[in-house]
């Protein structure tokens, strides 16, 4: 508890003497066999607000700051978890990432790096970590995903039955891992920063969701395919509207409701429709793996604070 304590303090001598100029460079944290280092926190921060648009300043620093400390010390403990595993990472996808995030012009944000004295090639070595872990989540599980095709037919049955017309939804989310699934300061943080950046440009900073890389998107799903749960969310929001945090265990999920449309029952190509449901129930259990995971190696791999 006084190393914990000790550490809050650290930082916070850090981030109130921040100056934009070189810093010394000192171990922070240790995780696992991973360092995060005194640059490494500034780097990660204001790379961030970079990326955010928001105005480099104390007071987004501040805000900021332990919701961007949480995600470098999770970074960490999945490199720790994906040392001697040899994945590869398709440059191409990083490419497409990274031209998104920078509205096709990597170019500039580069440049934006080195005004601050940042490096780049951090940032490009988290977003592989990213793609790396869901390779490894994949490799792990994907024997392990058991669709049942008996409920599936049901499921189909049940949203074609009696219906001359049938609602989908257009969804994105974000899903902020949080173990303390009551946190007011992370929600607020990430309502903050929707407002400011739009839901799709902190999905893609924040989301710990495998659909972050393509700024979390769900894509069309039908209403009545969804969790009893949300189901009861989506049915009340209108287009353009952004659900209240939905708790979850270990994490908490943001909805954006992009669009709704109608289609008749007659029209329906009961294939795709059971493709979809295939593909969105396995891309909800590899989500709820890699945040099962995620949470089991917290406590396989010390985080020792320096």
């Amino acid at each position: 508890m006084k190393k914990k304590l000790f550490f809050i303090f650290v930082i916070n001598i850090f981030i109130c003497q921040f100056s934009f100029a070189n810093i010394q460079n000192k171990i922070i944290v240790k995780v696992g066999g991973e360092i995060i280092t005194s640059f490494e926190i500034k780097n990660k921060i204001l790379g961030t607000l970079i990326l955010s648009n928001n105005t480099i300043n104390q007071e987004n620093i501040d805000k900021n700051k332990k919701i961007i400390l949480d995600n470098l010390i999770e970074t960490k403990l999945k490199k720790n978890e994906l040392k001697n595993k040899k994945f590869t990472v398709d440059k191409r996808r990083i490419e497409s990432y990274l031209n998104q995030i920078s509205n096709n012009n990597v170019e500039s944000l580069k440049k934006k790096f080195d005004e601050y004295n940042l490096s780049f090639d951090l940032f490009f070595q988290d977003i592989e970590t990213q793609f790396k872990w869901q390779q490894f989540i994949y490799q792990r599980y994907s024997n392990k995903i058991e669709i049942n095709n008996n409920s599936i037919e049901n499921e189909i049955n049940k949203i074609l039955k009696d219906k001359l017309i049938v609602e989908e939804v257009n969804l994105s989310e974000i899903q902020i891992l949080s173990n303390d699934v009551s946190n007011d300061k992370t929600i607020a943080n990430i309502e903050d920063e929707i407002k400011k950046n739009g839901f799709e440009n902190t999905a893609l900073k924040f989301s710990v969701a495998n659909t972050s890389t393509e700024k979390g998107n769900l894509g069309w799903i039908n209403l009545n395919a969804l969790s009893k749960k949300i189901y009861e969310k989506v049915n009340k929001m209108q287009p353009g509207e952004i659900s209240e945090p939905i708790r979850q265990q270990n994490s908490i999920l943001f909805l954006k409701l992009n669009k709704k449309r109608q289609i008749s029952n007659d029209k329906i190509d009961k294939d795709e429709l059971r493709k979809k449901l295939i593909q969105q129930k396995q891309n909800e259990i590899f989500n709820l793996y890699s945040m099962s995971h995620l949470s089991i190696i917290k406590n396989k791999y010390l985080v020792e604070y320096k």
